[in-house]
Parts: structure tokens; C-alpha cells; sequence
């Protein structure tokens, strides 16, 4: 039981649960966000536009509707690319930059083939001249 304890704790900690949980959690919160500017802010504009004819209701209702869902789903969309793009970023700069390899100190002498210093311009061992 506890070995099924331990394989479930590595999966639910590996970075990608944990962020798509965040995910979850912040979409669900922001969709409600979303959903009461537009019956706040959008709807009462859609519904102050002319009516059509013979009332209207049915056709201008739903396409009200249509219209507040629409603006709803881009809004969150777009916030929800903006988190995950700043979230992306932030782990780019906790990353450490890549070191260069550092610069060979010593070389091989074609003659004898050990390792003399870089600036070297004969070989202490075989005293050969190297370039």
C-alpha cells in the first residue's frame, strides 16, 4: 500500500499535473470572472441595440447569447495564454544559462603524445619543437 502511496505522491509532483492543476483551478476561477463582466457589461449593450422586427425575441435573443458566450470563451482564452506564456517565461529564467566549454589548457606533442602547456613551443618530455 505504501509503495502505491509513493508512485502516487512522484506522479501528482511532477511539474506537469501540478501545472495543469493550476491551470484548472485558475480557469475555472477567471471563467467566472469572465462570465460576470459579460452579463454585467455586454449583455445589457447587445440588448440596448434595436430589436428586430415582429419582437425579435426568439432569433435576437439567441444570437445575444451567442454573442456574451463568444466574448466569454476569447476573453479566457486570451488570459489563460497570457498565464501560461508568463508561467513558460519564468521557468526559462530559472533555468541556468548554458556554460562554454572552457578554453583547452594543454595540447598532445605529435611526436610523443603527452600533454604539454598550450603555449608550449617545444615538449619537455621528447624536447621536439611543436608549433
Amino acid at each position: 500500500m505504501s509503495k502505491l502511496l509513493k508512485e502516487f505522491k512522484e506522479f501528482a509532483m511532477r511539474g506537469n499535473v501540478v501545472d495543469m492543476a493550476i491551470g484548472v483551478v485558475i480557469g475555472a476561477a477567471f471563467g467566472k470572472v469572465v462570465t460576470a463582466v459579460v452579463d454585467i457589461f455586454l449583455t445589457p449593450i447587445l440588448e440596448a441595440l434595436p430589436k428586430m422586427e415582429n419582437g425579435g425575441t426568439g432569433f435576437a435573443g439567441s444570437l445575444i447569447t451567442f454573442c456574451a458566450v463568444l466574448v466569454e470563451f476569447l476573453l479566457t482564452a486570451l488570459v489563460l495564454f497570457m498565464i501560461v506564456k508568463a508561467i513558460n517565461k519564468a521557468k526559462d529564467l530559472k533555468k541556468k544559462p548554458e556554460e562554454k566549454p572552457a578554453a583547452p589548457t594543454t595540447k598532445q606533442c605529435p611526436y610523443c603524445l603527452s600533454e604539454i602547456p598550450i603555449k608550449a613551443t617545444r615538449c619537455a618530455h621528447c624536447t621536439s619543437e611543436v608549433k
